[in-house]
């Protein structure tokens, strides 16, 4: 399917959660962009939950954001429990304009929700010639370092930086050894996952994604991942304002309330302290690409590289959806309805 297509079917269906029209674009945008660069765990995959967290009244189709200034490069949102999507756009953009004014925008989000891939809004900032820095935490699924139990979200890193190539250099990882979208999309499609990401709920290793999701995800380099997952925790949501510790609402399964997820955007110049810093990080990138191979290898690729020539395929070629994801956003469409009347249910 052409992306054009896809984007005018999602915003359909947001337009019929009542969602403005602008924000129904950023949306669809940030979902098809998942689906061209590969992400598929965190593209049209979830559309069903979005539409489900609406009608259920935890996202809130017509957020009235409050922004408070705290310095000409600071900034905190309350998000009003948008859908994370738009409360993400605005705070990058936030940041790029504080960071093209001074030199450095810094921006707290909290009351938003999941807003997929942090790379995709990494890389705006990365096309302004900006250097950023962004972090978000997510709902339990990582235990602490000698825990039991899980409370810290798979809570990714992500840094970007401009290269002077069109392939900009994007860094967008969680600190698990998979991200969990890519379970929930092998769970529902009866795949196996590998070996070596995940317990069961009984501490034992498997590659069944069902009881991978009611059981533990690993974290990348062991307790070293585990510190970073509680790093990200404290950025995103102790220093925002968002939930955390382990409160952060799993959007599939808890609708006891909206999630409350807390966001962290650093944008600055490149320049701040060198002026030719463009020429450096090619410099940089150029020196490890001509260092010698391990057998097998042909190119050394920096982060975003192969993000990039996926989403140059899937552009050229189209984007393929499973039959059961077309059924679903016809479903949405037609037959799922209206949100139900009443007023948005806050916390």
């Amino acid at each position: 399917m052409k992306k054009e297509k896809l984007k005018k079917l999602l915003i359909k269906v947001f337009l019929k959660y009542k969602l403005s029209k602008a924000h129904a674009k950023i949306c669809s945008d940030a979902l098809v962009n998942a689906e061209l660069v590969g992400a598929t765990g965190h593209g049209v995959s979830r559309l069903k939950m979005y539409c489900d967290r609406i009608r259920k009244k935890l996202i809130n189709p017509k957020p009235k954001f409050k922004f408070k200034k705290i310095s000409q490069s600071i900034m905190q949102i309350d998000a009003d429990d948008s859908i994370g999507f738009v409360a993400a756009d605005i705070g990058i953009k936030k940041a790029i304009e504080s960071a093209k004014k001074t030199g450095l925008g810094l921006v707290g989000i909290k009351r938003s929700g999941h807003y997929g891939l942090s790379g995709y809004y990494a890389e705006q900032a990365v096309k302004k010639n900006l250097l950023t820095l962004i972090f978000t935490n997510a709902p339990p699924a990582i235990a602490p370092h000698g825990a039991l139990k899980t409370l810290f979200g798979t809570n990714p890193i992500c840094f970007g930086t401009p290269t002077s190539s069109k392939v900009p250099f994007i860094l967008d990882t969680s600190i698990s050894m998979i991200n969990r979208g890519k379970i929930r999309v092998a769970a529902r499609t009866g795949s196996k996952i590998p070996e070596g990401v995940a317990l069961d709920k009984y501490g034992r290793p498997t590659t069944d994604a069902v009881k991978a999701l009611k059981g533990v995800q690993l974290p990348i380099a062991g307790f070293r991942g585990s510190g970073l997952a509680w790093m990200v925790d404290i950025l995103s949501g102790v220093f925002t304002g968002g939930n955390h510790g382990g409160k952060v609402k799993d959007p599939f399964d808890d609708f006891s309330g909206p999630q409350n997820i807390g966001h962290l955007f650093i944008v600055f110049k490149s320049n701040l302290f060198v002026k030719n810093y463009i020429t450096r990080i090619k410099k940089n990138i150029k020196k490890v690409k001509k260092l010698p191979k391990i057998k097998g290898i042909k190119t050394i690729n920096y982060p975003g590289e192969n993000k990039f020539k996926r989403f140059s395929k899937n552009l050229r070629r189209g984007i393929s959806i499973p039959s059961s994801i077309l059924t679903e956003i016809n479903l949405l469409n037609k037959s799922w309805g209206q949100p139900s009347q009443g007023s948005y249910r806050q916390r």
